[in-house]
């Protein structure tokens, strides 16, 4: 899985290794200290998840890391290629940058493109041949993917992830394989309080609080367990009555 060294995704990797998953990760940065890594160069956290990585010595709860420029299609490439066998897939990297019309960077909004959706699509394209039939695909994305004032660049690569998602459940929906997504409001997690986003900062939603990156972690390793098995194609909101 990507994006697993913080944030959402670090608390995704967390409630899929307390659920007996071993959990391969793709990122560009290393392990969070405390963390104990299985793999090439001692080990850090971040891109495809796995049960049973036995090929990288990480036995089930464990992690093993390949750290790796996302952005980088030729080097992504690479990395899958050592992956080995893999059950289920989550790409959990991302990042924000905000601005209103008038103000909108270019290149914010290619950066946020290559991570969101161009990566995706090379993880998936590269590991979905070699997922067994009935494994997993989840993405997350964002409930601000509905659209938001000053984060149009960013909905538009979250925007991107549902109609990516769909169209791989239809095609994978044969294999048992299912896709989905999973959309957070306003999380507790260190993008939250990202000075790069402080024209637009987060509203509390109606439940008084902020998602906790936990609970996204439950609901990802409900999506790659046994009782998700018929949910595909769908978009999942977390975000505490933000869209009410």
């Amino acid at each position: 899985m990507t994006g697993a060294a913080s944030g959402i995704g670090a608390a995704i990797s967390a409630a899929l290794r307390a659920a007996g998953w071993s959990v391969v990760g793709l990122d560009r940065s290393p392990l969070p200290a405390g963390v104990v890594g299985h793999g090439p160069g001692g080990g850090t956290v971040a891109a495809g998840a796995i049960r049973g990585a036995a090929d990288h010595g990480a036995p089930p709860g464990a992690q093993a890391h390949f750290q790796v420029d996302l952005t980088d299609d030729a080097a992504l490439r690479n990395a899958l290629r050592a992956v080995g066998r893999i059950d289920a897939v989550v790409h959990a990297a991302g990042f924000m940058r905000t601005a209103p019309l008038g103000r909108l960077d270019p290149d914010d909004g290619e950066a946020m493109w290559r991570i969101h959706v161009r990566a995706a699509e090379v993880l998936v394209d590269a590991l979905a041949p070699g997922l067994p039939d009935g494994g997993r695909v989840v993405l997350v994305g964002s409930r601000t993917a509905n659209g938001a004032a000053g984060r149009s660049q960013y909905a538009a690569t979250k925007a991107a992830l549902v109609g990516m998602a769909r169209s791989w459940a239809a095609e994978l929906a044969p294999r048992g394989i299912t896709v989905n997504v999973i959309a957070p409001g306003a999380t507790d997690t260190p993008m939250l309080r990202d000075p790069a986003r402080g024209g637009t900062p987060p509203r509390l939603p109606p439940l008084g609080r902020f998602v906790r990156p936990d609970e996204i972690g439950a609901v990802a390793a409900f999506l790659l367990g046994p009782g998700a098995g018929a949910i595909t194609g769908q978009q999942i909101v977390v975000c505490g009555g933000a869209s009410l």
